[in-house]
């Protein structure tokens, strides 16, 4: 059984499509990036090249869960496991997908299967008896080592949860300034990135004010970031939640996906899966944070506690095309909504604690 709907206080869980098939309509972008890869994998297959499972974080709830993974072509690793001294970030972005192979998921001795689409992705849920906390479903195909793939369950209790965006609110990446940002991306060790400054602290004592509460990261970063961007969370001790990412590149329609509809239709999901959650909406100033948390708001009321707004500085804010954002709370959202804004995690918090969200 693939991608079944789970049910969750009533709520039922629209399932996720466990990879599509290839559509006689592709854009051309796709036609080509298409005929690109079959080329490529017949030459890299011949030279020993073999299928992995990249296994993401997913989530759920007791009866369901979202699983994650991506399936790639890799070279065999003859080296010495351990870690590596320097990680350049050009090298997440050079794999080719495993396209339309079955993946196997097997979750509390239940099976299911699940097939990759056209860019190698699953992305489906699966019915299971999960227990709160961290779980783990276990995903395999042919001629590939298995995989672990955790899961982060909520407890049905849990009213409060914490969505946080990535890219100058947690890690330091200069976005609005593109060539530093490629060159952040794609040529900085991943050990050289810098943390934004307090912020980690800030997570932690949320997750301590609220036992229980989920930390998801929303970004429109590519999924081929997903391992690095874990490694960095960790490294700099913020909670442990599962990455919510995008896929760079074609799409059956467009040249490239729409980072900001990725993030507005990851937020009416998770509304609509945990419709007794309110989140707390953790992003910055130099992108589209505020406009979109604001769309959210608005149309989910019921399900923002509150929206907190890294400040960047006023080089960055108009460089990012805007101008700085006063201090303190801010009046830019729905009446009734509290709306903070700060250029650290220390001045989130107090602003936090003052507005009573801990």
């Amino acid at each position: 059984m693939a991608g079944s709907a789970g049910v969750w206080q009533g709520c039922s869980v629209p399932p996720t499509p466990a990879g599509q098939l290839a559509v006689p309509n592709l854009h051309r972008a796709a036609r080509i990036e298409d005929a690109v890869h079959q080329l490529v994998e017949r030459r890299l297959r011949r030279t020993g090249w073999q299928m992995n499972i990249i296994a993401y974080a997913g989530y759920g709830a007791p009866g369901w869960a979202r699983v994650l993974c991506r399936v790639l072509l890799g070279r065999p690793d003859t080296r010495q496991r351990g870690r590596l001294e320097k990680v350049r970030g050009w090298r997440s972005f050079t794999t080719l997908p495993a396209k339309h192979v079955t993946v196997t998921i097997e979750a509390g001795g239940v099976v299911h299967e699940a097939q990759a689409d056209r860019s190698g992705f699953v992305d489906t849920v699966i019915e299971g008896d999960f227990t709160p906390g961290w779980s783990s479903v276990r995903l395999s195909v042919a001629d590939a080592e298995p995989a672990e793939a955790l899961v982060r369950v909520l407890d049905p209790d849990v009213r409060f949860g914490i969505l946080s965006d990535i890219d100058d609110t947690v890690m330091v990446t200069a976005l609005p300034r593109p060539l530093l940002a490629a060159w952040n991306t794609f040529v900085l060790d991943e050990h050289a990135r810098a943390a934004v400054p307090g912020m980690a602290v800030l997570y932690e004592r949320l997750a301590t004010a609220h036992p229980g509460a989920p930390v998801f990261y929303l970004s429109t970063g590519a999924w081929n970031v997903a391992p690095t961007l874990t490694r960095f969370l960790s490294r700099h001790l913020y909670p442990a939640g599962p990455l919510l990412l995008t896929d760079w590149g074609p799409t059956a329609d467009r040249w490239f996906r729409s980072g900001r509809e990725h993030k507005r239709a990851t937020l009416a999901r998770l509304a609509k899966e945990f419709p007794e959650v309110r989140w707390l909406l953790i992003g910055d100033d130099g992108q589209h944070d505020q406009e979109i948390y604001r769309e959210f708001a608005a149309a989910h009321p019921e399900n923002v506690a509150g929206v907190a707004i890294r400040r960047l500085s006023p080089t960055q804010s108009v460089l990012a095309g805007g101008l700085p954002a006063p201090a303190g709370q801010s009046s830019t959202g729905p009446v009734g909504q509290k709306w903070l804004s700060a250029p650290d995690g220390a001045g989130l918090w107090k602003l936090m604690r003052d507005a009573g969200l801990v």
